[in-house]
């Protein structure tokens, strides 16, 4: 299919066959189709959101919700203080039925809790307990506060049936290009590959974590993921950056078997553009998933990001996508072309037109 320009969508009632042809609408219709006769357990997506981060959290949430097809299952871990805002915030959504959540306090296991907590930014290590804590969740999507997602989570969730029989989680890598990767400059412990991964989005076979021993460099017995996490830290506490996305490199370092790569679009963060564009599949597909890590979505270092959270922030559930969010979308990138991911602008709505067309062709498909 053609990619769909924005000036195209002049009428709210414009199907998606008359912009892109009958094959792209069929081709969206088929897959929706494939999903309805092909159910699965809803997805299932884990965030952990402590201090200043809950109009970031639900604005990730919605981003979530606006396109995916299957149903979706919240897991937040956030402070108790928190919690009632959460829950008047999602209970307004009008999903009924297509979205569920559970709140969860912060926990770590009490003789260290102290040293988790204050490990990196406070609650981040919380992920790394995720497998322990849900122990009847079979696979888990773990990402952090500031994502976005441009199309269906369904399309992320699908590389776990890519996983071969050793492959127990998926990150993408940390950086494209190795003169600019900090890890391998930088990193005074072992870490994954060449550039080392980001663990901003993480997908995992939580039954496989549970089940499998790691090979490490602390003992010649391998140890089970509940019994690594402390040894770990104790060794390397003192040469570690990043917390517990460091710890998290070291454990793939030894078992790179037991990694799945993603590409670079499904984690795309400032570091792809500011250097100049080095993420060549986002370039030629556009970005699936959007990071905004470095606090890029609330100051104005980063206006192209800025743009994308603020108007998935201010979309309304049950408006218009076309004129409600991707031409007021596009005019604000137009803006930022002064700035170096601004250059690349369209990367950053390609995907999204993708994504609205889609959904489309789905409730066309429907009627």
């Amino acid at each position: 299919c053609q990619n769909l320009s924005v000036s195209f969508w002049n009428s709210y009632w414009m199907l998606p066959s008359d912009v892109c042809g009958m094959n792209c609408f069929w081709e969206a219709a088929f897959r929706y189709d494939y999903m309805k006769t092909h159910p699965s357990e809803e997805m299932h997506l884990a965030v952990v959101a402590c201090g200043e981060r809950l109009e970031e959290t639900v604005t990730m949430l919605r981003s979530a919700i606006i396109f995916s097809i299957k149903p979706l299952h919240f897991h937040i871990f956030s402070e108790d203080q928190l919690h009632e805002s959460f829950k008047d915030i999602l209970d307004e959504f009008p999903y009924e039925g297509r979205v569920n959540y559970t709140l969860y306090p912060i926990t770590f296991p009490s003789e260290s809790a102290a040293e988790w907590k204050k490990l990196f930014k406070p609650c981040a290590s919380q992920r790394l307990f995720l497998p322990l804590i849900l122990k009847n969740v079979d696979s888990l999507l773990y990402v952090d506060t500031d994502i976005l997602f441009l199309r269906p989570v369904d399309d992320i969730w699908s590389f776990l049936r890519k996983f071969n029989s050793t492959q127990i989680a998926a990150m993408a890598p940390e950086h494209e290009e190795p003169r600019i990767g900090w890890y391998n400059r930088f990193a005074r412990h072992p870490y994954y590959g060449v550039t080392g991964i980001n663990s901003g989005v993480m997908l995992m076979n939580m039954t496989r974590i549970r089940r499998k021993y790691f090979k490490n460099d602390m003992t010649p017995v391998r140890l089970q993921w509940g019994e690594i996490l402390m040894p770990l830290l104790k060794k390397y506490k003192l040469n570690i950056t990043w917390g517990d996305q460091d710890l998290l490199n070291i454990m793939f370092y030894h078992n790179p078997e037991s990694l799945y790569v993603f590409p670079c679009q499904w984690n795309y963060r400032p570091d792809h553009c500011i250097y100049g564009s080095n993420c060549k599949a986002a370039e030629e597909e556009g970005i699936f998933i959007l990071h905004g890590n470095r606090g890029v979505y609330h100051d104005d270092k980063q206006p192209t990001f800025r743009a994308v959270y603020e108007a998935i922030k201010n979309y309304s559930f049950g408006d218009d996508l076309v004129h409600s969010l991707l031409q007021p979308l596009e005019q604000e990138l137009q803006k930022t072309t002064h700035a170096y991911c601004g250059r690349v602008y369209k990367v950053f709505i390609k995907q999204l037109t993708q994504s609205i067309r889609d959904l489309y062709a789905r409730r066309s498909k429907g009627r």
